[in-house]
């Protein structure tokens, strides 16, 4: 059953029945309006074996592309392949998959065992303080070369220009190549347990964004209500947070908090999301603060909401392109006389980074497979008056799009 989340909530959220309505929607669907954070459903802990597999299929990844080596600084990417993030600093961390071998982390002596403990990597080769890095990554990356030619290397996208120098520099026998399609390839279809993981950072998420709604009240501003989010999401075990925006400040699409304080009839529009083991969910709700929502309100947020059906209805698994459910939602705006409020793409793919590819946008001729996963997120922004945005995320199945969050309804 789809959720009904409440679209009107009065100033006085002790005592009135709209509100004690979305509370009784909510628990009906399995919502949470109530901090539990032992009642969110325990996910898959990934362990080594999911790992495993990822290095295997980077290693394929590699030979399809006639690649030999990939090699990644701390970042989304290192933590996807080994289960852990590091962090970047002066003193140089290296993961080196070769096409063929063992993969090996390069790090300080000292990091050696926070590593070999936290990363599924159990080759961690450590350099001394006073020792150039370099020189043990180019010892390393010989073993790795291939025999009697040049070895070509894919540097992931986020690797820092310092390093990119000193690879090139140091690293003889080797041609750097952009590394972007090999990792980007492996992380666009999310495997069955990547999908649960961001299936409960949705739940955390909706229920977080709802039990926030029902705390509303006359007097807070922006950044109160931030605040209370954050608190209701750390209190389902799912940390994160999001954008909160009140009347014409919800015509900017990344306002930031405003000094003004919540008053009555009024747009609030929400933009959340939190984690679960490193996976994000991305949600945008918007409701009216009152009793009664106006008219040119209730016109806006059906047209929205009538755009990001189009998105969901157009997409066929394998056939269709990113642009192309940009295209379906923008027309329905577009034709209703407000394309020139629609300022943004339609959405984004989701996964560990909160935006990924592949991007809903125009020019974007990616075709949607089954297993991305992707918000759906049309907004129309009338500066001075008020903002909605509407934001689901959906997964491709090979029988259609599947919205992973519960969509609210048409006013």
């Amino acid at each position: 059953m789809e959720r009904r989340e409440f679209l009107f909530v009065s100033g006085s959220l002790a005592v009135t029945p709209l509100v004690r309505r979305a509370a009784f929607d909510a628990r009906r669907s399995n919502v949470e309006l109530t901090p539990h954070a032992t009642r969110r459903t325990q996910g898959p802990t990934l362990g080594p074996t999911v790992f495993a597999q990822r290095i295997q299929r980077a290693q394929d990844e590699l030979k399809t592309r006639k690649l030999d080596l990939l090699v990644v600084e701390p970042s989304t990417n290192f933590q996807y392949f080994t289960s852990y993030n590091p962090g970047r600093s002066e003193r140089l961390i290296l993961l080196m998959i070769p096409a063929n071998g063992t993969p090996v982390v390069v790090c300080p002596s000292f990091e050696v065992e926070r590593i070999k403990r936290n990363t599924t990597i159990s080759d961690a080769r450590g350099w001394e303080e006073q020792e150039d890095p370099w020189l043990l990554v180019a010892k390393a990356a010989q073993q790795m070369k291939p025999p009697g030619r040049t070895g070509e290397v894919a540097v992931e996208p986020t690797t820092s220009y310092q390093s990119y120098v000193r690879l090139t520099t140091k690293l003889r026998g080797w041609i750097p190549r952009d590394g972007t399609a090999v990792t980007e390839r492996l992380r666009i279809i999310k495997r069955a347990e990547e999908i649960a993981l961001i299936r409960q950072a949705i739940a955390a998420t909706e229920a977080s964004i709802a039990a926030t709604f029902s705390q509303l009240a006359v007097g807070m501003t922006e950044r109160d209500v931030a605040q209370l989010l954050s608190r209701e999401m750390a209190s389902r075990g799912s940390p994160g947070g999001g954008l909160v925006q009140f009347g014409p400040s919800s015509a900017l699409p990344h306002g930031g908090p405003s000094a003004g304080q919540l008053t009555r009839e009024t747009v609030v529009l929400i933009d959340a999301g939190s984690r679960v083991e490193g996976y994000t969910s991305d949600i945008t709700r918007t409701i009216w603060f009152g009793d009664a929502p106006s008219d040119e309100f209730k016109k806006v947020y059906n047209i929205v909401h009538d755009a990001q059906t189009a998105a969901i209805e157009n997409a066929k698994p394998n056939l269709t392109q990113c642009q192309e459910v940009d295209r379906a939602a923008r027309k329905v705006i577009r034709d209703a006389g407000y394309g020139q409020y629609f300022t943004h793409r339609l959405g984004h793919g989701m996964g560990m980074d909160g935006h990924e590819p592949p991007y809903m946008v125009e020019g974007n001729t990616t075709h949607l497979e089954p297993g991305i996963v992707f918000t759906d997120e049309p907004g129309i922004y009338q500066l001075g008056k008020f903002g909605v945005r509407i934001e689901d995320d959906c997964m491709m199945t090979s029988n259609g799009v599947e919205v992973l969050s519960h969509r609210p309804a048409k006013l």
